[in-house]
Protein backbone atom coordinates (compact mmCIF):
# COMPACT_ATOMS: atom_id res chain seq x y z
CA UNK A 1 0.00 0.00 0.00
CA UNK A 2 1.28 3.49 -0.77
CA UNK A 3 1.78 6.09 1.90
CA UNK A 4 -0.19 9.24 0.97
CA UNK A 5 1.99 11.39 3.24
CA UNK A 6 5.21 10.29 1.54
CA UNK A 7 6.25 12.90 -1.03
CA UNK A 8 6.40 12.13 -4.71
CA UNK A 9 9.87 12.49 -6.21
CA UNK A 10 10.24 14.55 -9.36
CA UNK A 11 13.55 13.83 -11.09
CA UNK A 12 14.67 16.63 -13.41
CA UNK A 13 17.32 15.99 -16.03
CA UNK A 14 19.77 18.88 -15.79
CA UNK A 15 21.79 17.69 -18.79
CA UNK A 16 18.91 18.26 -21.22
CA UNK A 17 19.99 20.67 -23.94
CA UNK A 18 17.69 22.60 -26.22
CA UNK A 19 18.87 23.15 -29.79
CA UNK A 20 18.85 26.91 -29.10
CA UNK A 21 20.96 26.67 -25.92
CA UNK A 22 24.22 28.64 -26.16
CA UNK A 23 27.35 26.56 -25.59
CA UNK A 24 28.36 28.61 -22.54
CA UNK A 25 24.93 29.24 -21.01
CA UNK A 26 22.76 27.14 -18.71
CA UNK A 27 21.11 24.17 -20.35
CA UNK A 28 17.35 23.92 -20.75
CA UNK A 29 17.17 21.19 -18.10
CA UNK A 30 18.90 23.39 -15.54
CA UNK A 31 16.51 26.24 -16.40
CA UNK A 32 13.54 23.88 -15.94
CA UNK A 33 14.92 22.84 -12.54
CA UNK A 34 15.13 26.50 -11.48
CA UNK A 35 11.59 27.21 -12.69
CA UNK A 36 10.26 24.14 -10.84
CA UNK A 37 12.03 25.12 -7.62
CA UNK A 38 10.53 28.62 -7.82
CA UNK A 39 7.04 27.28 -8.57
CA UNK A 40 7.31 24.74 -5.74
CA UNK A 41 8.32 27.47 -3.29
CA UNK A 42 4.95 29.09 -3.99
CA UNK A 43 3.25 25.78 -3.11
CA UNK A 44 4.70 24.84 0.28
CA UNK A 45 2.11 22.11 0.86
CA UNK A 46 2.75 20.39 -2.48
CA UNK A 47 3.50 16.66 -1.97
CA UNK A 48 6.63 16.71 -4.11
CA UNK A 49 10.39 16.59 -3.66
CA UNK A 50 12.50 17.76 -6.59
CA UNK A 51 15.77 16.00 -7.30
CA UNK A 52 18.23 17.00 -9.99
CA UNK A 53 19.75 14.13 -11.97
CA UNK A 54 22.63 14.22 -14.40
CA UNK A 55 20.83 12.41 -17.23
CA UNK A 56 17.60 10.51 -17.90
CA UNK A 57 18.85 9.30 -21.34
CA UNK A 58 16.01 10.87 -23.30
CA UNK A 59 18.23 13.34 -25.14
CA UNK A 60 16.05 13.47 -28.25
CA UNK A 61 13.08 14.78 -26.20
CA UNK A 62 14.38 17.56 -23.93
CA UNK A 63 13.40 18.73 -21.36
CA UNK A 64 12.74 15.52 -19.48
CA UNK A 65 11.43 14.68 -16.02
CA UNK A 66 10.46 11.48 -14.23
CA UNK A 67 7.91 11.15 -11.43
CA UNK A 68 8.07 8.28 -8.96
CA UNK A 69 6.88 7.18 -5.54
CA UNK A 70 7.12 3.88 -3.65
CA UNK A 71 4.46 1.39 -4.72
CA UNK A 72 3.37 3.52 -7.70
CA UNK A 73 4.00 3.50 -11.41
CA UNK A 74 6.85 5.74 -12.56
CA UNK A 75 6.35 8.06 -15.52
CA UNK A 76 8.95 9.74 -17.75
CA UNK A 77 7.86 12.85 -19.66
CA UNK A 78 9.75 14.74 -22.35
CA UNK A 79 9.36 17.69 -24.70
CA UNK A 80 8.69 20.06 -21.81
CA UNK A 81 9.24 23.81 -22.17
CA UNK A 82 11.83 24.95 -19.61
CA UNK A 83 10.15 28.33 -19.18
CA UNK A 84 6.44 27.51 -19.32
CA UNK A 85 6.05 23.97 -17.98
CA UNK A 86 6.73 24.31 -14.24
CA UNK A 87 3.14 25.00 -13.13
CA UNK A 88 1.74 22.34 -15.47
CA UNK A 89 4.23 19.78 -14.16
CA UNK A 90 3.33 20.53 -10.54
CA UNK A 91 -0.38 20.32 -11.38
CA UNK A 92 0.21 16.90 -12.96
CA UNK A 93 2.27 15.78 -9.96
CA UNK A 94 -0.65 16.72 -7.72
CA UNK A 95 -2.91 14.38 -9.71
CA UNK A 96 -0.27 11.64 -9.55
CA UNK A 97 0.10 12.08 -5.78
CA UNK A 98 -3.66 11.73 -5.32
CA UNK A 99 -3.79 8.44 -7.28
CA UNK A 100 -3.00 5.47 -4.96
CA UNK A 101 -1.15 3.60 -7.72
CA UNK A 102 0.09 6.65 -9.64
CA UNK A 103 -2.19 5.90 -12.59
CA UNK A 104 -3.98 9.11 -13.54
CA UNK A 105 -6.75 8.63 -16.11
CA UNK A 106 -5.60 9.81 -19.56
CA UNK A 107 -8.23 12.53 -19.91
CA UNK A 108 -7.38 14.02 -16.52
CA UNK A 109 -3.69 14.44 -17.31
CA UNK A 110 -2.37 17.83 -18.43
CA UNK A 111 -1.97 18.03 -22.22
CA UNK A 112 1.82 18.21 -21.83
CA UNK A 113 1.78 14.87 -19.99
CA UNK A 114 -0.50 13.25 -22.59
CA UNK A 115 1.68 14.14 -25.54
CA UNK A 116 5.03 14.06 -23.72
CA UNK A 117 4.90 10.63 -22.11
CA UNK A 118 8.08 8.69 -22.89
CA UNK A 119 7.64 5.69 -20.59
CA UNK A 120 5.45 4.19 -17.89
CA UNK A 121 7.37 1.83 -15.60
CA UNK A 122 5.71 -0.60 -13.16
CA UNK A 123 6.36 -0.30 -9.44
CA UNK A 124 9.48 -2.03 -8.18
CA UNK A 125 8.88 -5.58 -6.93
CA UNK A 126 8.42 -6.17 -3.26
CA UNK A 127 5.79 -3.54 -2.61
CA UNK A 128 2.16 -4.55 -3.02
CA UNK A 129 0.19 -2.63 -5.59
CA UNK A 130 -3.59 -2.42 -5.67
CA UNK A 131 -4.95 -3.93 -8.88
CA UNK A 132 -8.19 -2.33 -10.05
CA UNK A 133 -11.18 -4.72 -10.24
CA UNK A 134 -11.37 -6.44 -13.60
CA UNK A 135 -7.77 -5.65 -14.50
CA UNK A 136 -6.36 -9.04 -13.54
Amino acid sequence: MTNPTEPVTLYVCTACRDAADPADGPRAGARLLEALAAALAARPAAPVRIEAVECLSVCKRPCTVAVAAPGRWTYVYGDLDPQASAEVILDGIGLYAAAPDGLVPWRERPQEFRKGVVARIPPAPGRPVAIPPGAA
